[in-house]
């Protein structure tokens, strides 16, 4: 899979690991979720632009591109699907000869990435994929002072929109994930997921947390 150079003045890294990490998101996922994951970065690195945040850009780039590896079949296993994504980007970094900082820092990017109130607490890179997937999904990050899609030039929004359209994406996010929910719905407990998994997982109920207490072994 071949990116432009740049897409609405971001530059795309061409780096060995940058390209196949593009190679590997393209050749798992359905294409509505492949726009979504190099829009993710885009929208990223533009956050960071214009918040004047420092970061490698390398480690953007692959920990966006492959974030949503979890929701592949290729790479869905029991967890939830965040963090099945970020074990199977870590197997690929460390494949790969990326040294364990920085496989770390990727992991945890991925993994915290539905994560309000943690990922924009961490490193500059986990904060970042975290904005640029709330800016893709919804369009504001949660904290909407930071970024609206709104605040980009009509322009840049427009070229990045045409070079990856959308197809989609709101409803393919929530169908990718439900698919999972009916087989493990165990992970959306305590999760974003759990609205999803009562659309999608017949007859879901989520605990709630004096009844978890109750399942444990203590009894204060």
């Amino acid at each position: 899979m071949i990116l432009p150079n740049r897409i609405a003045g971001v530059r795309i890294p061409d780096s060995q690991l940058a390209r196949e990490a593009t190679e590997l998101a393209h050749a798992c996922s359905e294409p509505t979720i492949f726009n979504h994951v190099v829009r993710t970065y885009v929208f990223a690195e533009l956050a960071a632009q214009k918040l004047d945040v420092r970061h490698d850009l390398e480690v953007l780039y692959v920990a966006s591109v492959l974030h949503d590896l979890g929701l592949t079949e290729r790479f869905a296993a029991d967890e939830r699907f965040e963090v099945d994504g970020a074990d199977a980007a870590r197997t690929f970094l460390l494949e790969r000869g990326v040294d364990v900082a920085r496989t770390a820092l990727i992991w945890d990017a991925i993994a915290l990435h539905t994560t309000v109130g943690i990922a924009d607490r961490k490193e500059p890179e986990v904060a970042l994929v975290h904005l640029g997937t709330q800016l893709d999904v919804v369009g504001v990050t949660v904290k909407s002072s930071q970024m609206h899609v709104r605040d980009l030039p009509s322009e840049a929004l427009e070229e990045i929109l045409t070079v990856l359209p959308r197809l989609g994406i709101q409803q393919a996010l929530g169908d990718a994930v439900g698919r999972l929910l009916v087989k493990k719905p165990h992970t959306a407990y305590f999760t974003f997921a759990t609205d999803i998994a009562r659309r999608h997982v017949p007859n879901f109920r989520e605990p709630s947390y004096y009844e978890s207490l109750k399942m444990g072994c203590f009894r204060d």
